[in-house]
């Protein structure tokens, strides 16, 4: 989700029930601190707590001394990513690419406990592979050196997001473990969360790409309400979204609201009458600054009001 949940999305999310939030992925180098891209990242929103930061990285005294700078920095909790399947990420010997490596695992885990008075948690997935499904193993021994709440997604780094999750691993991790257990996964909707739950046990459920052009879902899921906003409601939350990136990122926000937009038009495909709508919409993606784009949410707002 790195790219994605940045601080206009996460206070979106936040506003609308989200329990808890937590920063893009950022990397735990130290010559990376200063980049423009990891001061965005690391941005905290307003009201949210916990403050958590997700940090990755493949060596241990990294990972500490990162864990280390965001705490100094006003990080409440630390999240390790041993979770993304991403290219970029596994090259770099980082994310789920390290759950090959089980006692590398133990040693970064066991440094950034270390490093920091506040708690440690981890998002994971169930192993590397099919043939080497050893999420059951690596959170006991996550467990073992102190981290204190463990998200788990349904699927292997092989699986990437091809298939469907499983939450057969996350239902034994949860049955072998005492500190907190989050299923992760496919969880679109508040029926499909307490199946989830009914099935795993789990302590709760994180949700990352089923929210996306939907920040008002985490909140629906949170407080047990399945009633989906109006279309009036949704083009007021995307003009909204919209004006938050274009000042929050300057010119770049033009770019990124582009992909926001497109996620909101997916999420609306199944509403009644609304192909003129997203028609219209198409030409958001052609506009070149940000008050052509709010000037353009503000007509179509306006038409679909008259």
């Amino acid at each position: 989700m790195a790219g994605i949940t940045d601080a206009p999305f996460r206070e979106l999310a936040w506003r609308f029930g989200a329990g808890y939030v937590v920063s893009e992925m950022v990397s735990a180098k130290s010559d990376l601190w200063n980049t423009d891209k990891s001061r965005l990242r690391r941005q905290r929103v307003a009201g949210a707590r916990p403050f958590v930061v997700q940090i990755a990285g493949g060596d241990p005294e990294t990972i500490a001394e990162g864990a280390s700078r965001h705490w100094r920095s006003g990080a409440e909790i630390i999240d390790i990513n041993f979770g993304c399947p991403a290219k970029k990420v596994c090259r770099k010997a980082a994310g789920s690419q390290l759950l090959k490596d089980e006692k590398l695992v133990a040693r970064i885990a066991r440094a950034a406990v270390r490093a920091v008075p506040v708690p440690v948690t981890v998002k994971m997935r169930t192993g590397w592979s099919l043939e080497l499904k050893n999420g059951a193993r690596i959170a006991r021994i996550l467990e073992g050196e102190g981290i204190a709440a463990i998200v788990v997604h349904g699927r292997t780094r092989a699986c990437r997001f091809k298939g469907t999750a499983e939450y057969d691993t996350v239902a034994e991790i949860k049955s072998t473990l005492s500190i907190p257990v989050f299923a992760n996964g496919d969880i679109n909707s508040q029926e499909n969360a307490q199946a989830v739950l009914n099935y795993t046990r789990a302590d709760g459920v994180m949700i990352g790409r089923a929210a996306l052009g939907a920040p008002w879902l985490l909140g629906q899921i949170a407080s047990g309400c399945s009633s989906e906003p109006s279309i009036e409601e949704k083009l007021g939350i995307m003009l909204e979204h919209v004006a938050s990136l274009n000042r929050f990122y300057g010119d770049p926000g033009v770019r990124i609201a582009r992909k926001h937009v497109q996620w909101y038009l997916t999420r609306m495909k199944h509403d009644p009458l609304e192909e003129n709508l997203r028609e219209e919409l198409r030409v958001f993606n052609k506009l070149e600054d940000a008050s052509a784009q709010l000037a353009h949410l503000l007509a179509l707002g306006g038409k679909k009001a008259a």
